[in-house]
This record gives structure tokens, sequence and C-alpha cells, in this order.
């Protein structure tokens, strides 16, 4: 049998629905959106009503998304396209130290072109603190980049305050929303953002596809070059069944979300309440309210986040340290938040989703106890 799946904020398994829908565009319906015959026509309408299903979900115009191959590129786009359109404003940039690697990484490269980049530091359940983004800005700030939902902890960052603070300054803000949506209600309108990242495959879709909102007036200057495919932003002939599988993800979501979360939130906390039981010493990482209802991090004092995972072949999950034989390495989101490494290099992500059953819970329960006490290091 397959390991019970607990590891929804790596990636989703697409949903049977998102799979039938996409399933034609696989098959006949295979034309180039730029063709002018039938196959393109039909392909082109398609990748329309996509634009219109995600646009839906997020509360703002279908002209104000732009499809690309995930949420990586989504970032990329939204920060290089930003800061090599606004570079004659200003060069500084300013997110926080537990944004994903699509963010951080791209932050290191502006760097190297000459932007300067301010990672504002979080508090002991992985906040960004508002007050501490206003107090960054400067006359040359252009861009304020922090995600909404971190992805190890399920902290979520209060998007509102920082977009208020940032406008009142000129500043535009961009969130990387891709580890959210789909977990808890993401609308425009409640963040004030000004672009917005998504991916494919954390909503049961599809890999190789996401989307960015990007508000009107804002301009960014094209990361992929070639003709003027997605509103003349990003070049490249569409992935037809990927955009239509996102759609059709959204719509799911759209009508779906406020079950989800009830869902989520009940077996998440039913892991947390069998783990803590068994191991009361364990800590639980994030925010204690504002957090993603199907995220649980919790470390293990005494405990090897690998050898955990040796000791649980029945169960998919993931560490939030890796331990070798001569150092060990802690994730930065860990880092950033203090955790001690004693305590820190025990850390397991759990994380549940559509698909996740509490006869699943049940099961990798009994599992996770008996490879945490195999794991344990002699007091």
């Amino acid at each position: 049998m397959n390991p019970i799946y607990l590891d929804y904020n790596a990636t989703t398994p697409i949903d049977p629905a998102v799979a039938k829908a996409m399933m034609p565009f696989l098959q006949n319906i295979f034309g180039n959106p730029s063709s002018t015959h039938w196959y393109g026509v039909e392909a082109r309408m398609a990748v329309m009503d996509a634009r219109s299903q995600v646009a839906s979900l997020l509360g703002c115009t279908a002209d104000e998304i732009i499809f690309t191959s995930g949420g990586t590129e989504a970032n990329n786009l939204a920060l290089k396209g930003l800061a090599m359109a606004r570079k004659n404003r200003g060069n500084h940039i300013i997110t926080s130290t537990i944004e994903h690697p699509a963010i951080l990484k791209v932050c290191e490269y502006l760097a190297r072109q000459g932007f300067r980049i301010s990672r504002i530091p979080v508090d002991r359940y992985g906040f960004v603190h508002p007050e501490d983004v206003a107090a960054a800005i400067t006359d040359e700030t252009i861009l304020i980049s922090i995600m909404l939902a971190n992805n190890e902890v399920g902290t979520i960052q209060p998007l509102q305050a920082i977009t208020d603070a940032a406008h009142a300054r000129g500043v535009l803000v961009h969130t990387d929303a891709s580890q959210a949506v789909g977990k808890i209600p993401v609308r425009i309108a409640d963040l004030g953002v000004d672009m917005l990242t998504l991916a494919g495959h954390k909503i049961y879709a599809s890999k190789g596809v996401g989307a960015l909102f990007v508000a009107p007036g804002i301009q960014l200057e094209k990361q992929m070059h070639g003709a003027d495919h997605e509103l003349n932003r990003r070049a490249g002939t569409e992935n037809v069944p990927g955009i239509v599988g996102l759609g059709k993800a959204c719509e799911i979501i759209e009508t779906t979300i406020s079950q989800a979360v009830v869902h989520s939130r009940t077996l998440r906390d039913a892991l947390q309440q069998g783990l803590l039981a068994a191991f009361p010493s364990a800590v639980v990482n994030g925010h204690p309210q504002k957090k993603l209802p199907n995220t649980l991090s919790i470390s293990f004092p005494g405990c090897r986040a690998n050898v955990i995972l040796q000791n649980l072949p029945g169960v998919a999950t993931s560490a939030g340290a890796a331990c070798h034989a001569t150092s060990v390495t802690i994730s930065e989101v860990l880092t950033a938040m203090g955790l001690p490494p004693e305590i820190a290099m025990g850390t397991l992500r759990l994380s549940v989703g559509r698909f996740t059953t509490r006869q699943d819970v049940e099961k990798a329960l009994p599992l996770l106890i008996s490879a945490i006490h195999q794991s344990q290091e002699p007091a």
C-alpha cells in the first residue's frame, strides 16, 4: 500500500474533476490559442474561461491575470519585472527572512544587479510585524514582497496592514500566496496588494502552471521575450491543458473553501492533539491563531527529523532539519524564528488536504508515535 500522504504543502494530487477538465485539451482540442481556425479558437476560448475562473476566485478582473509556468516564474516576473521597470524611481526592495527561495533567490540576484534588499525579521511565531516593515521604508523603496502564509509553519501575515503602510509611502506590495490559496479565503480586496502569486500544483491542478495577479497601471519588464502572449506580458505559447486545469481548480475552491477550512483544521488538530498527548514536551511552531488550518509544524526534543523519517516508511511528510554525521542543517524559517537548534533538529511538518480522511489520521498517528519513540536519543 502507498504511504499515508501528509505533505500537502509540498504538492497536491490533481483533483479528478481537474483532470477531467484537462483531458480534451490533451487529446482532441490541441490547437495553438494563437491560431485562427477551429482548433485555435477552442483553445483560446478555454484559456479565456480559465482566466475568468482564476479572477473570480481572487475577486479581480480577468485582464489582471497573467498565466505563467508556476509560482517561481510568477515571483520572478513580479520582482524582476517591477524592479527593472521602476529602477529609475529607486533601488530598494523589502522582504522578510522567512520567504520561499523563489523570493529570496530572486532578491539575491537583484542585489547583484545593484538593488538594496532589506529582510525584515520575524518574531518567534514567524510573524512579520507591520511596524517593522513601515520603519524599513525609505524614499528609495519601490517594492515590498511578503508571503501571505508561510509554507513551513503556516503563519499568516498581516498583509492588509503592511499594504496600508506601503501605499501611504507610494510603495507597491507583492505577496506570494502560493501556500495560502485553497487553504484559506484569498481576495485581493481583503489584502490590498498590487501583485499576487499562485501555483497550480498547490491547489490540486498540475505542476508547470501558475498565475500572477497584477493590478491595473503597473508596468513590468518582460522576463520571457518573444511574441505578445499573455496580454503582451509573458511570451510563450500557452500551456492550455495546464491553464484549463488551473481554472477548474480555482472554480472548485471558490465553492468549497468554507468546508475545506473546517475539514483541514479538524484533521490537523487531531494530529496535533494525538502527538502532544504522546509527547508532552513537543513544541508546536507558528502563530497559535493566525495559521493555515491544514499545517502542523511540530518539534520533538531529543530527536532528529531525518531519523524519524527513516523510521516512518508508512507516512509521507517533511522534515524541518537535515541532520548529517558532522552537521545539522536547520531550515532558514526555523532559524529566523529563533528556535534553538536542539529543538529545531527534531521538527516535522505535517500538512493535510482535500483527500485526507479521518482514517488516514487514525492510521498515521501510531506510526508517527512509534517512529518518534524509536528516534529518541538516550537521556
